[in-house]
């Protein structure tokens, strides 16, 4: 499984994207960038991950710095899954 390719697929699907995820670069900011993640998306995605890739997240854990790129919520996802 490519995380990178996952973490997109989870975008596009929460935030419904309609594919505009697939042409992110690892580079890609998105919170603040992306109108469509709000609070209310962040809370979404987040479920979406640990349901996606079966891991729980603590409310200490996350701040706007994992959603600052794509490559940072990349990054995060591999975090959680070998930590």
């Amino acid at each position: 499984m490519d995380i990178r390719d996952e973490v997109v697929s989870v975008l596009d699907e929460v935030l419904s994207l309609k594919g505009r995820a697939r042409g992110f670069a690892l580079d890609t900011p998105l919170l603040g960038a992306i109108p469509e993640l709000d609070s209310m998306a962040v809370v979404a995605l987040i479920t979406t991950l640990e349901e996606r890739f079966g891991f729980a997240v603590d409310d200490d854990e996350i701040d706007g710095s994992v959603f600052a790129t794509l490559a940072t919520l990349v990054a995060f996802v591999e975090g959680k899954l070998v930590g």
